[in-house]
């Protein structure tokens, strides 16, 4: 099982948002709550994600993780000379736990490595995804609201 990226296009719509759906219910412990209040909610976070991404990283790459060909997850870094920027990585729950958020994250350090920059994050706070950053190298250098700040530093 290999993933690639691929940019997104106007037709991953739908697939960006069942995939932000999927994912917030479950991090939020949502599931089970009605449907008449889970929708306004997630409605309102998605779009406020979008817009929060667009306003802070106006140049950032957005690309569709695909796993044998199946959208499984995306992920959008910010490149700005200064530092690669992980802004977003997210997998649909059925691809989680099979080495693919690793493999993209070892890449992102090649990128970043080559490019003799650091890599940057940030992680919630009880997001289980920060035992894969510290594993992998990231180090904390912050917290602010909800938010861990985590760095990878490539040994120069």
């Amino acid at each position: 099982m290999k993933a690639v990226l691929r940019a997104e296009t106007g037709a991953d719509g739908a697939f960006l948002r069942a995939l932000f759906d999927q994912v917030r219910t479950r991090e939020l412990g949502l599931a089970g709550m009605a449907e008449a209040m889970l929708r306004p909610l997630l409605d309102m976070q998605f779009t406020a994600q979008r817009q929060s991404y667009l306003r802070d990283f106006p140049g950032a790459r957005c690309d569709v993780v695909e796993v044998d060909g199946v959208a499984a997850g995306r992920q959008l870094v910010a490149r700005d000379g200064h530092a690669l920027t992980l802004v977003d990585i997210a997998l649909l729950p059925q691809f989680c736990g099979r080495g693919i958020g690793s493999a993209l994250l070892r890449g992102l350090q090649r990128e970043a490595a080559g490019a003799g920059l650091p890599l940057r994050l940030h992680v919630a706070l009880n997001n289980p995804a920060e035992a894969l950053y510290r594993r992998l190298g990231f180090k904390e250098n912050g917290v602010s609201g909800m938010y861990r700040a985590m760095e990878w530093e490539n040994d120069k």
